[in-house]
């Protein structure tokens, strides 16, 4: 019997919250809490899927079934699994549990069914004879038509060759790209790339609808979404060495909003009173200020940022008193606090220096908290045991 194990940590929003949704950037961080998925094969064949020792339901679980159509198909011979989900990011909370979950997941499949190459040479993108990367064509990927893919290339480039089984062939890029596929199917073809790229890559990644030329590029995501095609562009930010340790605390308020119904709020706002997208741009501005002293390694003034995004947040009306309550709380101890995610309820973010303070004041405050690190390591393969769990072949 075989297994995988791989993680992947959430994430929070430092800057940009629907401002995003109209073209200004927003800056994402990855926290210290992850997900872990364990896959294993089943002893018995005729056994059917499971999931945490429950008999796996397709409708229940959307993000592992569209994995399942894209990396582990049934009708070209792949054995039934069980796998087990454990982590302590907290579920429905804005932090990208179900995004870490889908990159921990695909991670694991990839690993456990290993990669068919066209040539010996297993460190160029182009010499996959099959798989999902950010420079092939993907459309199939994004169908929301519950169906398997063979992710198989056409033609001289897709002849298998040669064939690697083992945790190297993991590739951050394909995750990140599988799990903004199934993320879009789950939520009837609407997401952003931005939580399942910084679950992935970890650290701190920019999205933004132009080419930031001062930032790292990573890729180009395109999506046809049911308002028409959007097309994002993924950077990475590299913070300088610094003496100042900092860190994030995250309050939850408990209160489940889902983000669709704020975001559908603030377009509703800005159709009545078009004069309000200058809030919009204004939250950009900021964006880019944080931006530019997260670069600078100057945290007090990436706190600074983070508080008056949230006086914008909070101008646009998708804040609530149970967050106000914990971003007040905080502030005495913090260089910055603000809403993260969609607002409404779910969770607060604060940057400090004094973590242990200003957690406690957020508890005494009504709020539940998590402490992290400021950037944080992306996707991880923890454990293999007797690779490849399915040896694929190579007319698959």
């Amino acid at each position: 019997m075989g297994r995988v194990t791989a993680s992947a940590p959430g994430k929070c929003i430092l800057f940009g919250e629907h401002a995003v949704v109209y073209g200004q950037p927003a800056v994402a961080v990855a926290i210290e809490q992850r997900i872990s998925v364990t896959i294993e094969t089943l002893d018995s064949a005729s056994e059917s899927w499971k999931i945490d020792g429950m008999q796996f339901e397709p409708k229940r679980h959307p993000h592992v079934q569209a994995l399942r159509n894209r990396l582990w198909q049934p009708q070209m011979g792949a054995p039934n699994l069980t796998i087990r989900i454990s982590g302590d990011i907290p579920p429905a909370s804005g932090l990208g549990s179900s995004a870490a979950l889908s990159v921990a997941a695909s991670a694991a499949l990839r690993t456990a069914r290993g990669r068919w190459f066209n040539t010996e040479d297993t460190t160029q993108t182009e010499s996959w004879a099959e798989g999902y990367s950010s420079q092939f064509a993907n459309e199939k990927l994004y169908s929301i038509e519950d169906q398997e893919i063979n992710a198989r290339r056409k033609g001289e480039v897709g002849n298998a060759n040669h064939y690697v089984a083992d945790e190297s062939i993991a590739d951050v890029d394909e995750c990140a790209l599988l799990a903004h596929a199934v993320e879009a199917i789950a939520q009837g073809g609407r997401a952003s790339p931005m939580d399942a790229s910084t679950c992935a890559h970890g650290g701190i990644v920019l999205l933004s609808d132009s080419l930031e030329s001062q930032e790292e590029y990573l890729y180009t995501r395109q999506l046809k979404m049911p308002e028409g095609e959007r097309i994002w562009h993924l950077h990475s930010i590299n913070l300088p060495l610094s003496t100042e340790e900092v860190f994030l605390v995250i309050g939850n308020t408990g209160i489940h909003a889902p983000t669709s119904h704020q975001v559908a709020k603030v377009a509703a706002a800005i159709e009545a009173h078009p004069e309000r997208m200058k809030e919009i741009e204004t939250i950009g501005m900021i964006a880019r200020r944080g931006i530019q002293s997260l670069r600078e390694g100057d945290y007090a003034a990436v706190g600074r940022a983070m508080s008056e995004n949230q006086i914008m947040l909070q101008s646009l009306g998708v804040s609530c008193p149970e967050l106000e309550d914990l971003i007040r709380a905080a502030a005495p101890t913090a260089l910055g606090a603000k809403l993260t995610g969609a607002g409404g309820g779910g969770c607060m973010v604060a940057l400090t220096t004094n973590p242990k303070q200003t957690s406690e004041a957020i508890e005494l405050a009504g709020g539940r908290t998590l402490i992290s690190k400021f950037g944080n390591v992306g996707l991880s393969i923890d454990e293999t045991e007797n690779l490849p769990l399915w040896a694929t072949q190579p007319d698959a």
